[in-house]
């Protein structure tokens, strides 16, 4: 089906208690805040929204499609902590064990006590590298990991959270593949994404490049941080640029802070158990325990390189002020780079997931995900 509003057709389904937030999300399209983009919403197991709108190209030539997937930066960190939760919940993983537990070469320069829920949670010290990295670096997973092993921790671990911006996947998922014998690309699409009939890959097979869109970069790039601090060396290794997610190369690799590729759909295809107490359209996945786990607060503070007061559960950030997506305690989220965004809510038992093609500047979500959310829970009042 299609309806229109403020003169943009938005394609897809949805329930007409929510036709104000698809109102909101085609208005987004109608004023240039996006070009192209996905919305998707679950309620208590079930699709409420699930509509797409806008092109792929600036130039409006070619439409937004319903098998359109993209790179989704940072949101694709909440697929590498429900494969974290998975693993945990079939006693693979214990989050408060020493990482060098399972990857015995980490244990030196320092971080013999960093354990899983250090690196889940941003807390490990390890933001960064100490030289910079090029992007064919970047996707050799062999090397990234071996570096990130003989790292030596930039702050005491379990001191403080500091955004690890493009490392904490590499480090979720070695120990996926250290427990499991697979990549965490593998994992997911076999354990997780299979099951959920989810379209979402870290590392995507070249039989699916052609439905690939490509990011419109914002004109700012990254965030700036004063060289020499713990920002601006994160910021500075690695450092992705938005044209990179155009290659083959990224498209292959797996980065799984950074470079899942998918819709809101999918997104929420994925996360929709996390709501619902580990169950969703028919798959067990997990046990309440665990779902419950990542609403319990590990650490929270000023985060050392985005400069902001955030608070931590399992992996995802909840939503707290100044950070408030939901106004349910028991709900989490995370963003991407350039606005793409994820929010679990518990208590009212949602799942929503928000994906564009043009970004703006932001590493964690922007306005339109706020806007989107905010009349959500209007919607469902």
């Amino acid at each position: 089906m299609s309806a229109e509003f403020e003169g943009v057709t938005v394609e897809g389904s949805f329930d007409e208690k929510f036709s104000s937030t698809v109102h909101q999300f085609a208005s987004h399209i109608a004023k240039g805040l996006d070009i192209g983009a996905s919305l998707a919403l679950t309620v208590n197991g079930e699709i409420v929204i699930d509509v797409w709108g806008g092109s792929l190209d600036e130039a409006g030539e070619k439409p937004w499609q319903q098998d359109t997937i993209i790179n989704v930066y940072s949101s694709t960190k909440t697929v590498s902590f429900l494969c974290a939760l998975v693993a945990a919940d079939r006693g693979l993983i214990d989050f408060d064990a020493p990482v060098a537990d399972y990857w015995p070469e980490f244990g030196i320069n320092g971080k013999e006590d960093v354990l899983v829920w250090h690196i889940m949670n941003h807390a490990a010290g390890l933001s960064g590298l100490d030289r910079a990295v090029s992007l064919p670096e970047m996707c050799d997973w062999k090397l990234m990991t071996t570096m990130l092993a003989n790292q030596t921790p930039w702050w005491e671990p379990g001191s403080a959270n500091g955004y690890h911006a493009m490392t904490q996947g590499f480090l979720i998922g070695e120990v996926i593949r250290r427990v499991t014998g697979q990549s965490i690309g593998a994992f997911l699409r076999e354990e997780i994404a299979g099951p959920l009939d989810a379209d979402f890959y870290i590392g995507v097979p070249d039989a699916e490049f052609p439905r690939i869109a490509n990011l419109i970069p914002a004109p700012d790039g990254l965030p700036e941080a004063e060289p020499g601090t713990i920002a601006g060396r994160t910021f500075a290794s690695p450092a992705p640029k938005a044209e990179d997610s155009w290659t083959d190369v990224w498209r292959r690799a797996e980065i799984p802070a950074a470079n899942g590729h998918g819709n809101a759909r999918s997104l929420v295809r994925l996360q929709t158990p996390l709501a619902c107490g580990g169950k969703a359209f028919g798959v067990d996945l997990l046990s309440e325990k665990t779902a419950l786990s990542v609403m319990q607060e590990r650490i929270s503070g000023m985060d050392l390189v985005l400069g902001a007061p955030l608070t931590f559960g399992l992996g995802f950030g909840l939503s707290r002020d100044p950070v408030r997506l939901s106004p349910n305690n028991d709900a989490c989220y995370w963003g991407g780079w350039g606005g793409s965004s994820v929010l679990i809510d518990q208590d009212a038992r949602l799942a929503m997931s928000f994906v564009m093609n043009k970004m703006q500047p932001g590493t964690l979500g922007d306005a339109r995900s706020m806007n989107l959310s905010r009349q959500v829970y209007r919607d469902l009042a």
